[in-house]
Formats: C-alpha cells, sequence, structure tokens
C-alpha cells in the first residue's frame, strides 16, 4: 500500500485536512481544477489505512466512468483487490438494492430495466390501448412529464391531468413486464426503504461511512435516497458553480439541505486550481461573481499568469469554423499538438454541422461527443431483439419488445393472460404461447416458413389474439434458418422483407416518409454491418450467436473508446470534468448562451444556470482559450406543406449581439483576434526572401554547400 504518511507534502492544506477528517459530516466545496478526485481517493485510501473495513464504505457518483476511475485510482494506492469496498453509481445501486428486495414490491427479481427508447415504446403502446390519437401522443412531451411525475419534479394539476390515466396504464405496464424505468431505479429503493425499515437498517449496519461526488448534480430524489441510508459519517463533495443539470432534476441547493438535515458539518472549500492559467481562472472567476446564489469561492492558480483569452467576431457560422481550423492548425503546427489537444464547445449539437462540414473539407480528424448510439435506435434494436428471440425462444424482455412490432393484435390483455400462464407453469412467455397450439403436419396446410401449427380451442384469448400469437410463432419458427449455414445477412435481409417492417416504419410516421427512410437506412447499415464481419477472414465462426454477443460487447463498449488523434467537439454539458491544452468556445452569442428558450421559461434562475454552464466551458481549457461569437447566425428549419415538412431551409442569415457574459470578463484578460489580412506579391517575395536568409546554413570551408 502506497506510505500516507508524508500526505502533507503531497496535498495542501484544505486537501490534507478533507483527507484525514474521516468522522461527521463534511461538505467539501471543489472549485474546477482543484484536485477533487485526488481528494477522494487519498481519502478512501487513509480510511483503509486506519482500519476501516472496506465493506463499511460507499462511494456513490454520477456516471460509470467516474466510479470505474475512483475504484481504480484506490486500488493502485492500495495495491489491494478491494473486492468488498462500494463505488458506484446512484443507479447502480439501486439496481444492487433492488435485486435484492423488489419483490416486497410486487417485481420478479429478475426485472428488465427500460432506457427511453423502450419507455417511449411502452407509452405509445399504452396509449394507443387507451384510444389517444397520435396527434395527443407527444411522446417527448409525456415521457418528460411522467419522469418528472415519479420523481415529484411536478405534481398533477389542471394543465397535465388528461395524461395522468396514460401514466396508470404505464406504471401498470411496467409492472407486467416486471420492468422497471431509469427513474425506478431511483424511486423504488426509497419506497422500499419507507415500508421496509428492516431492509433499510441492513444497510445502515453495513455501510457507516458513504461519500457522494458531485454532490451539487443530486436531484431531491437522490439526495433523499443519500439521506435514508447515512447514519453521520457522511462527506459530499461538489461545486455549485458547476451545477448545470437541473433540466433533468439537479438542484444545487441541496448543500443548503445537507447543511440543515445534518448537524455540526464541517465545511472546507479547496480554491487552489492545478488546471488553468491564472488568466483564465481569472475569467471564469469574473463571470460566475455575478451569480447571487452560490457558496462564496476564488480559484486561483500557480500555474502562472498564461496567454490572454482570445476573443473573435466573425462574420457568419462559415468563417468562425475557418476561424477554429486555422487556429488548430497553427498552433498543432507551432506547439506540436495533437488533434486530441483541442476541444471546441457548443451549447447544442445544432450548431456543430458548418464545424463539422470544415473539418471534413480540411481532412480534420474529430470524434463528436454525445447523440443515440447506434445499437440504441429503436429500429435496431427492433431487427436485434428479432435475432436474439431467434436464437433464445425464452428471452422473456426481448420477447415482449417485438411481440406487437409490426402490430399483430397481441394487446395487453393478452400478454397478462399469457404472464399469468408463465407463473403457474414456471415457464417462459414463449411456451405459455405455443402451449395453446399443437403440430398437426397431416391435416394442416404448410405455411410459408414450412411450420405447421393448429390451434387448440381457447377461451382465453381472442381469435385476433390466437391469430397474431401464431404469425409471430410462425415468424420466429421460420426464422431458424439463421442459426447454421452461410450467408447471414442475407437472411437477416430476407427476414426483415418478410416482417414487413418497412411498412412498419411508414406507419409509425404516416405524415412523415422520409423518417421511415432514414430509420430503414439505419436497418440497411446494420445488415451491411453483419456482412462485412462474416465476410472477414478472421471471422472463423460467423454464427447468429457470435454476432449477438459480438454486438453486445460493442454497444457496451464503444462509448468508452477514446481515440487521442482526434479534435474533441462536443456540447459544454458533455465536457463538464473533462480538460484540454486548447479550448474553444463556438456561438457566445445571446440566444444560444444563454439560451432563449431557457431565459424564456426560466427566468433569473435559469440565466444564473446558463452562466453556470459558461463557467464550466471556460473551465475546460488549460493553457489557451479562444471565444468566438458571429455577428450573423442562419438558423436552420423545415418548410411546410398542406402539414408535412418538406425539408431543410436557411434564411440568409440573422443579426446576432454577443453573449452578455462576454461582457463579464474583465477586459484586461482579452485579446481580440483580427483576421490574417491578404499579403501582397511584393510583401510576399520579401517574406520567402527572409526566410531563406533564415535558414540558410552558413558555407563551413572546404565543403560544398
Amino acid at each position: 500500500m502506497t506510505d500516507l504518511s508524508d500526505l502533507k507534502n503531497e496535498l495542501n492544506p484544505e486537501q490534507y485536512e478533507a483527507v484525514m477528517t474521516t468522522e461527521g459530516a463534511i461538505l467539501i466545496i471543489a472549485g474546477a481544477g482543484s484536485g477533487k478526485t485526488r481528494v477522494i481517493t487519498y481519502r478512501i485510501a487513509n480510511m483503509l489505512n486506519k482500519g476501516i473495513p472496506q465493506s463499511a464504505i460507499l462511494a456513490l457518483t454520477f456516471t460509470n466512468k467516474a466510479a470505474k476511475e475512483m475504484e481504480s485510482r484506490i486500488k493502485e494506492m492500495t495495491q489491494k483487490k478491494l473486492q468488498n469496498l462500494t463505488v458506484s453509481t446512484f443507479h447502480a445501486f439501486g439496481v444492487k438494492v433492488l435485486r435484492q428486495d423488489i419483490d416486497k414490491l410486487g417485481w420478479r427479481d429478475n426485472f428488465s430495466i427500460y432506457d427511453e427508447t423502450d419507455r417511449n415504446s411502452l407509452i405509445k403502446e399504452t396509449g394507443r390501448e387507451l384510444k389517444y390519437t397520435d396527434e395527443a401522443l407527444d411522446i417527448y412531451k409525456i415521457g418528460g412529464l411522467f419522469s418528472d411525475i415519479k420523481t415529484g419534479r411536478k405534481t398533477w394539476n389542471s394543465e397535465n391531468s388528461m395524461y395522468k390515466e396514460l401514466y396508470e396504464g404505464y406504471q401498470e405496464g411496467l409492472k407486467l413486464f416486471n420492468a422497471v424505468d431509469f427513474d425506478d431505479l431511483i424511486t423504488l429503493p426509497i419506497q422500499l426503504f419507507r415500508e421496509h425499515p428492516d431492509i433499510l437498517q441492513k444497510y445502515k449496519d453495513r455501510y457507516k461511512y458513504i461519500m457522494v461526488d458531485e454532490f451539487q448534480d443530486t436531484s431531491h430524489q437522490q439526495y433523499e435516497f443519500m439521506r435514508l441510508l447515512s447514519d453521520k459519517n457522511v462527506a459530499v463533495v461538489g461545486d455549485d458553480d458547476q451545477s448545470i443539470y437541473s433540466w433533468r432534476g439537479a438542484d444545487y441547493l441541496n448543500i443548503v439541505n445537507f447543511e440543515k438535515d445534518f448537524p455540526n458539518v464541517k465545511e472546507i472549500k479547496l480554491e487552489q486550481n492545478y488546471r488553468s492559467t491564472g488568466t483564465i481562472l481569472e475569467a471564469a472567476n469574473g463571470v460566475i461573481q455575478h451569480n447571487t446564489n452560490r457558496k462564496e469561492k476564488k480559484l486561483w492558480s500557480g500555474n502562472g499568469e498564461g496567454k490572454p483569452i482570445e476573443v473573435y467576431y466573425p462574420d457568419n457560422e462559415a468563417t468562425e469554423a475557418d476561424f477554429i481550423i486555422e487556429c488548430i492548425n497553427s498552433i498543432a503546427l507551432t506547439e506540436k499538438r495533437k488533434y486530441s489537444d483541442f476541444c471546441v464547445l457548443m451549447r447544442s449539437n445544432s450548431q456543430s454541422r458548418p464545424i463539422e462540414e470544415a473539418f471534413l473539407s480540411e481532412n480534420i480528424p474529430y470524434t463528436m461527443s454525445g447523440g443515440t448510439s447506434f445499437f440504441q435506435r429503436k429500429e435496431i434494436k427492433d431487427i436485434i431483439s428479432y435475432l436474439r428471440v431467434i436464437s433464445n425462444h425464452d428471452d422473456d424482455v426481448n420477447l415482449l419488445r417485438i411481440i406487437n412490432t409490426p402490430r399483430r393484435g397481441i394487446g395487453r390483455v393478452t400478454l397478462e393472460k399469457l404472464n399469468e400462464i408463465a407463473k403457474e407453469n414456471s415457464c417462459s412467455l414463449w411456451d405459455a404461447m405455443k402451449s395453446n397450439f399443437t403440430v398437426d403436419e397431416e391435416n394442416a396446410e404448410v405455411d410459408l416458413f414450412g411450420e405447421v401449427l393448429t390451434e387448440i380451442e381457447s377461451d382465453d384469448f381472442s381469435d385476433d389474439a390466437m391469430d397474431g400469437m401464431r404469425e409471430f410463432i410462425e415468424i420466429i419458427e421460420g426464422g431458424k434458418n439463421m442459426l447454421g449455414g452461410h450467408g447471414l445477412a442475407k437472411k437477416v435481409k430476407a427476414f426483415v422483407d418478410e416482417i414487413r417492417y418497412y411498412d412498419h416504419l411508414l406507419g409509425e410516421s404516416p405524415k412523415s416518409p422520409k423518417a421511415a427512410q432514414y430509420k430503414m437506412m439505419n436497418i440497411e447499415s446494420l445488415i451491411k454491418s453483419i456482412d462485412v464481419w462474416e465476410s472477414n477472414p478472421d471471422t472463423t465462426d460467423a454464427t447468429l450467436y457470435n454476432y449477438l454477443n459480438r454486438i453486445t460487447l460493442l454497444s457496451r463498449d464503444d462509448y468508452e473508446e477514446e481515440d487521442t488523434g482526434k479534435v474533441n467537439l462536443m456540447t459544454i454539458h458533455a465536457s463538464k470534468g473533462l480538460e484540454f491544452p486548447v479550448v474553444f468556445i463556438a456561438g457566445a452569442e445571446d440566444d444560444i448562451i444563454p439560451h432563449a428558450r431557457a431565459v424564456e421559461e426560466g427566468g433569473d434562475a435559469a440565466v444564473e444556470e446558463e452562466r453556470r454552464l459558461f463557467y464550466v466551458a471556460i473551465t475546460r481549457a488549460r493553457d489557451k482559450l479562444y471565444i468566438s461569437a458571429c455577428q450573423r447566425r442562419r438558423r436552420h428549419s423545415f418548410a411546410q406543406k398542406d402539414g408535412d415538412a418538406q425539408g431543410p431551409v436557411q434564411d440568409a442569415g440573422n443579426e446576432c449581439k454577443p453573449s452578455r457574459f462576454l461582457d463579464e470578463i474583465p477586459k484586461s484578460l482579452v485579446q481580440y483576434h483580427e483576421p490574417a489580412k491578404v499579403v501582397e506579391a511584393d510583401e510576399a517575395k520579401k517574406i520567402l526572401d527572409d526566410m531563406i536568409k533564415k535558414f540558410r546554413k552558413p558555407i563551413v570551408p572546404g565543403f560544398a554547400r
């Protein structure tokens, strides 16, 4: 284990105090770049060094990446496996609690977790059963409302009560399918703890020391989850100036709640920044001090003053992109920097198109953070679910996903009855469904898959439901040809055609056939990827089973891969916790940051959050910061004809005002960029002659030049 006896020399006084204080309630206000992760790592190592059992420590954070990094650092420092130490995200810990005791709430312990795509599908299906029109089903809006209701951010009122029946049906659907959504991973453990104090006590008896990272990002529900678990030894680490997630329930005022709920809180401020230059920190301080509801702090750096912040007002977004390209190429050449040293930050993904086009035209490699993973797209998940059920009929989760996709008359009532049969007979839903049919090869006609089924008379199901189940069984059984032999890609393509999936897409988006075409192109890309995989000489066994195993790993791990040779292009929200030597903030204009809609809907509180967002953007930079604000910017919209979107159009460009936040940066820190002037021919010749003289080597006697 690392020697911790010399900690005073490795940490600054405030860090040392935070590491050594292990008892009681502690609030650590950790400014940007102040060594927060280092403090947490040393603190846990110190607790272990003092003899506190691994099993008594619970460290909670928000992303899997942060949890893995924290756990990895502690293991490296202690040189121990630490199998009983719990370092987890809130949601992963919620899953752990539910896996043990969700049966107390009426679920089975092999529950599924619905992502946003699955949630939206269930809302849509529930709405159809309740006879909602397509126009009334704004899935994005309804999904957000349901999340707000479930987590207590909103209550039912006269404006939203028309969706209450839909919400109740959605909740019933989750339980029917033995599924929970993402919000349930926090709300259900809280319900479990409140209704079963003995279960809560079991966790309190184990976890005597609790730490929460990124505390400013906790929602009310997450705070309550932590508060129920905590006894007296609890440390929270955060920075109210970096609270930028109110739209998903985060509330930096939980810092105030913490001070109320835990008496005699010890507050420690980490204000020394180890990341950025003095100029960048002064700019960040100048901006954030205009917020009123915050813990007073002032970041400072020992890294020297550094270069001025460069501000540029390009004519439009194309000129802005050229400016970014020009700076990247120049710095990469003169300072020998890698492309991965550069990051371009935007308020929203909609700003990326001109920048991406400029990168492509100049052959500058880049990576765009965020967006929906290919394998998480609904149409891809549908086809993959079919393939999974073909390879494993007893996969209830994937079977439920596609049993009525495309629609074949199998509704909720049918599924409830199938679920009852499965429970009574301790079998899968597939077996429950097939129990209603028998094979009659002598008297029945062979269906198009070569399988012969005759239904048994049953009062449990309607004729439509029996027809739908028969059709589904025939489809799955007919897919058996994919399990062996060659040509998997061709077989998948034929299968997609056979189930008329494109017609299903058209039916889902009757007013937007282009959306259906786009989704079908994604499926064609999937089929092409299968073809490439099975044609690869390194693929020795191109079976459906092996393909499904491969994409399971890909869809899980791809987003964690980091390419060191690409410029980073991302939203400011996605950049939190990261740092880069050179940062560009693009589109620093009013209506973009602060965002017009946020200000309109949220007033002064929204402006303060937008200012925190700008503060986060500034503090991502280590050595050099560029900020650009266009004088004119084109807005994209869709032309309408008879109610249908006809495609994207552009206006000539609206006049823009620089962001009000730019005025909050002290003028002494700013240098205004002047675009490069065109060099006349005579001047160019003089520059060339001077360069030749500069680089010409002196003649050494006895040697030819």
